[in-house]
Order: structure tokens, then sequence, then C-alpha cells
């Protein structure tokens, strides 16, 4: 699942005006006039909320100074409920900010997304890797560009443990269990921490840890073909992920630190690991790139906001695959959709596109961007320097969160259910019988 839903969850939700924005929609004319006349006001809809929602109407001020033009970006903790019914009901945003693959596809069906202005089009084969453009096209036609993006796959931890411990990051899968059995040695404790509780999407974590293994052991081919439904849930190459998963989140001596026991992964909230880590309680986890931002709400053992550094309280290291050297990485992101032709809108769409909407959002912190001309010296933190220079990256193998672009029945259905099942002890045949089972639905 990508980046926007699960960072929502982590954010404290902002109660937005809805009755302002109805009168300023009144006001501009709604969703445009259809006809392609300019209007001076856009809106914008998302899943983005709280400061992140803030931050997202704040890269646009140079923009609206420029060009007289104002973007209202709202955000809706249940946009992705609320999205399709708005679009079919005739009430679509101006813009749309879509974080999964599979909404983006749904929402197209209906007829009303309009395919990207030329000059978008144009902005995405200059700036972003042909897979991002991928994921924005249907049909061979291109409809939505990317907008941020998140990088997967990283194992957190303390870089002064670390050190203490006289241990490094490891360079290879064999070197991280190596590191596992020596730290459980060295502290008498389980290493790993891992949280799944999510509410409604209780189980998303689990299915990162699958699509990482996946990609290591098997490859991007192995990987786009299961993502297509041609290699199942039942193959051995999949189970053979499953396996190197459970050879850590179902073995004691590895897991809860800080929580309990094996089944206490699904009663762990997933940001929560982020405390463990800090007072450490726990020497390493297993999440994506945005969970730098929840660090700024914990505290170390001596009651101070952690450092995120190469140095400090906490930092991470991308999950190494099987053979050294190796680069083949999960990410997410959102794609920027428009259903009006009206030149503002264009105008908006145009500047989103561009490296100077990303560096003014980069800029303004706890986000990168995939876009290869943006600049990643502008990110908040070393961290994200980090991760954004390997997005950007021609040698990164990037592959989009497995789980997005499966069928809903499957990748927000099945799979994450069968992740809670598999914590719980059901056994890893009947686990992955019942999410095949799940393309059935």
């Amino acid at each position: 699942m990508a980046l926007s839903q699960r960072h929502r969850l982590l954010a404290p939700v902002a109660l937005l005006g809805a009755a302002a924005l109805m009168l300023a929609g009144c006001a501009e004319g709604g969703s445009g006039n259809g006809d392609g006349e300019a209007k001076k006001t856009v809106r914008i809809s998302g899943g983005i909320t709280g400061g992140e929602a803030d931050a997202l109407n704040k890269s646009f001020d140079k923009f609206t100074e420029d060009t007289g033009i104002t973007v209202e970006y709202v955000g809706d903790k249940s946009f992705e409920g609320n999205i399709v019914t708005k679009v079919t009901g005739g009430d679509a945003p101006d813009i749309a900010v879509v974080p999964q693959p599979g909404l983006l596809k749904t929402l197209v069906d209906t007829g009303k997304v309009l395919k990207a202005p030329e000059a978008v089009e144009k902005a995405v084969d200059a700036n972003w890797s042909p897979d991002w453009k991928k994921y924005g096209t249907f049909d061979d036609t291109f409809y939505a560009a990317p907008m941020l993006a998140n990088l997967k796959g990283y194992v957190w931890y303390s870089p002064k443990q670390f050190a203490e411990w006289g241990v490094e990051a490891p360079k290879t899968w064999d070197d991280m269990i190596a590191l596992t059995d020596k730290i459980v040695e060295t502290t008498g404790k389980p290493a790993w921490c891992a949280g799944f509780s999510s509410e409604a999407a209780s189980g998303w974590p689990g299915t990162d840890w699958v699509e990482d293994l996946v990609l290591r052991q098997s490859g991007a081919d192995v990987y786009d073909q299961w993502v297509a439904g041609d290699v199942k849930f039942t193959d051995p190459q999949i189970k053979k992920a499953f396996d190197a998963v459970g050879d850590i989140l179902l073995n004691p001596d590895y897991v809860n630190a800080g929580y309990g026991d094996v089944k206490s992964i699904n009663s762990t909230a997933f940001g929560d690991v982020a405390a463990a880590v800090a007072s450490g309680d726990c020497a390493l986890t297993h999440q994506a790139s945005f969970l730098s931002a929840n660090f700024l709400d914990v505290k170390t053992k001596d009651g101070n906001t952690p450092e995120v550094a190469p140095d400090g309280d906490v930092y991470a290291f991308i999950m190494p695959g099987y053979t050294e050297g190796e680069l083949q990485i999960e990410g997410g992101g959102e794609f920027v959709a428009g259903f009006s032709d009206d030149e503002s809108t264009q105008k908006v769409l145009e500047f989103m596109a561009s490296p100077e909407f990303a560096d003014a959002r980069v800029k303004l912190g706890g986000v990168i961007s995939a876009n290869k001309k943006a600049d990643p010296s502008l990110a908040s933190s070393e961290f994200l320097k980090e991760a954004m220079t390997t997005l950007q990256d021609d040698s990164t193998v990037l592959r989009f969160d497995a789980s997005d672009l499966m069928p809903a029945t499957v990748g927000q259905g099945s799979f994450w259910k069968g992740m809670v099942d598999w914590i719980d002890g059901k056994d890893t045949d009947t686990v992955l019988s019942d999410i095949q089972a799940g393309y059935e639905n």
C-alpha cells in the first residue's frame, strides 16, 4: 500500500472548513465549465491530511504569485472510499492526487479523467524513469504524472547501539541474519520489532516484507508476473519469499522486541515501532522512508527527540539482497489526475510535473520526489537526501508496491488478511491458498 494512506494514519487529521470550500467552489464555478475558459481558483482533492496538507498548499505560493492562480488543496482521510462516488456523481475536483495506480485505473474507467496535457507528458518523459510513467498510463494513453514518492524496504536501527556492539550495516541477506544473531547474543533479547495493526488496513506492513523478498530472491521479472497474476501466490517462488520473511517474523528468538511474542505483531500499531527503536528496546525494524517523520514524536531513553543521522540516535539501511551490490527496491507515491480542461487547471498540472514544484515541496520537509531534475540537497534530512538520490539513480531497479497494483480484493483484501492470519499461526500453504482465492471474489 502506498505512502499516502499509511502516512495519513501517522499524521493528525486537519479539520478543514467544508462550508468555506463549498462557497469558494460556487464562487469560482466548481470544478470547471468544460469549455476551456480559465478561472482563478483550482480545486485539488486527495488523501494527504494534517501538516502534510498544509505543506502541499504552501508549495503553490510562488506559483500563485507568478500566475495569479489560487490553488486550494483539501485532504480527505476517506479519499479512497469517496473519490469514485464523487467523480461519477458529477462532483469531481479539478485535480485529484491519487495514491494507488489501481484506484487511478478505476477513476480512468469512469471516463472522467482527462488525458494528460502534452506539456505534462513531455515533462514526465524528461524528468522521470519510464516505470513511473507506466503507472499513469492505461491502454497506451497517458493520464497522470507522478507527484511525490517514498522508498520502501528500509531497516531502521540505532547507529549509537551498532557502534557500542561493534557491528555495522549488512551488505547481504545472510549478513543481516548474522547481524540479528549477534544482537540477540549480545543483548539477550529479540532484535526485531514489527507492527501490523492499522485498523481496517491491518496486515499491510507484512505485504511490504513479502514484496521486498520477492524482488530480492526472484527478481523484477517474477515480481511483475506476480503483480499481473501470472505467478500465483501458491507458486514456489512466492512461498520462498514467505519462508524467508518467516525466518525473522515467526521466530520467537528474533521478535517482538519491546512488545511481546510473535502474535503481538498483530496488536502493535505499525507506527509505534519508532518509539521502540528510539528508546533502545528494539534494535531493528522494517519500514518505509516515511517512518522518519515518526521519530519527531518519540523520545530516546534520555528524553530527547532522536537525531536521524548516520551517527545519530536512529538511521536506516536498505534491506540487502542476496548478492552484494544489487539494488532492487520497492517504492510508492501519488499520481496527479485532471478532470477539468480549463486553462488554469492545465497550468497547475504542468507546474506539478515540474522540478520547480518538486523542489518547493521537498524544501518544506518530510518528503522526497523521484523527479530526476529535482534537487535532493533540499531534502530536510541526510536520510531523505540519500533516499531521494537513490530514487533518481538510473541504476536503481524500482517496482511499485505490489499490493497497490493487484486487484483490490487481493491487494487490499486477502493479502492483508492473509498476513494477519499467518502471524496468528495459520500454516503458510493455507495462507497462500487463501490469498490466491481473493482473485475469485
